[in-house]
């Protein structure tokens, strides 16, 4: 099994190896079948941009690594229902919220290697709820890796889920400071949530929103949720490979970012999904079937002999870039 860009997708060799969920996550089109040209534009006119396949270069790949779709479904309808909640001006479900907070953090917690599934795998009505998602996985990981200890975790997950909430207000503000006001009257909440919500396009170096604040007085978690919100925005969105999105994150260090922050989440993020076809050091097509412990040095599996080597065993390899 693979990830794979729908425009990459080929009728003659490859078969749904996950099912398409629609706007009400019913399945659209269930696994173990093709999918039609038909179907093909129509899941484009609904924005899935992503499909998981299985075919022959894949055998053998189960994706471990990504969280099981029911349970990024789950969380995705508790997400949707907290800014349907802001959006009528009722209660937040603060019991749904702490819940899939707390399952988030054990789910990170008992893995070494958690990637996400990009939000415009599912349909464009829901897919602002699958990037809070993804972020709180995302922030999670950083702050694994930081030693954050479980009360951390949980208000560093619930501050991530909802950093977005004031886009479901109306308003002229901004939705970082129309989440923020939000958010701060909510008591059963820590004021830290609503930080995340206000803070996280500020920069390190003055240039963000809506204060410019710098590195020294943005909160370290709305920094956390900075980074993980430009990553997911990038594979999602921009549909940029996972490996070019890091380095546009790297890139970015000390400007919008804490360098030592951005270091940590580059350590903690795989750049290559199993599943994907990389071009080796030594000029060989290769995929990459699984990671176990190193995030850069996974391993792969030739092409043309089916050798399937470790990286972190062969430290003269490298994967030089994705293969066409």
């Amino acid at each position: 099994m693979r990830l794979i860009l729908l425009e990459e997708y080929d009728e003659r060799t490859m078969e749904l190896a996950r099912p398409i969920y629609d706007r009400r996550r019913r399945v659209l089109l269930a696994a173990g079948r093709k999918i039609h040209p038909k179907y093909v534009e129509r899941l484009k006119q609904m924005d899935i941009r992503y499909v998981f396949v299985e075919d022959a270069a894949s055998e053998g790949i189960t994706l471990e690594e990504l969280l099981d779709m029911p349970s990024w479904i789950d969380a995705i309808d508790v997400v949707e229902e907290a800014f349907d909640a802001v959006r009528k001006r009722e209660e937040l479900p603060l019991r749904s919220l702490f819940k899939l907070a707390v399952k988030l953090v054990d789910e990170v917690k008992k893995r070494k290697v958690l990637a996400v599934i990009p939000a415009t795998s599912i349909a464009m009505e829901v897919q602002p709820y699958a990037h809070a998602v993804n972020v709180a996985l995302l922030s999670l990981q950083l702050g694994k890796k930081m030693n954050c200890n479980d009360l951390q975790l949980r208000d560093l997950a619930l501050g991530a889920l909802l950093h977005d909430v004031g886009k479901a207000l109306e308003g002229e503000e901004h939705h970082t400071v129309k989440g923020f006001e939000y958010l701060r009257k909510e008591r059963e909440l820590s004021l830290l949530c609503a930080h995340v919500a206000y803070q996280h396009h500020e920069h390190v170096n003055g240039s963000g929103t809506p204060r410019g604040l710098t590195e020294t007085s943005i909160h370290l978690y709305a920094q956390i949720c900075a980074i993980a919100d430009e990553y997911e925005n990038l594979i999602s969105v921009e549909f940029v490979p996972p490996h070019e999105a890091l380095e546009i994150v790297m890139a970015r260090s000390g400007i919008r970012y804490s360098q030592q922050l951005v270091r940590l989440f580059v350590e903690t993020i795989p750049a290559y999904l199993p599943g994907t076809m990389v071009k080796m050091s030594d000029g060989r097509n290769a995929i990459v079937t699984k990671i176990i412990e190193h995030m850069q040095r996974p391993y792969v599996r030739y092409i043309d002999t089916h050798e399937e080597i470790a990286l972190a065993d062969h430290p003269s390899l490298l994967i030089v870039g994705q293969a066409l």
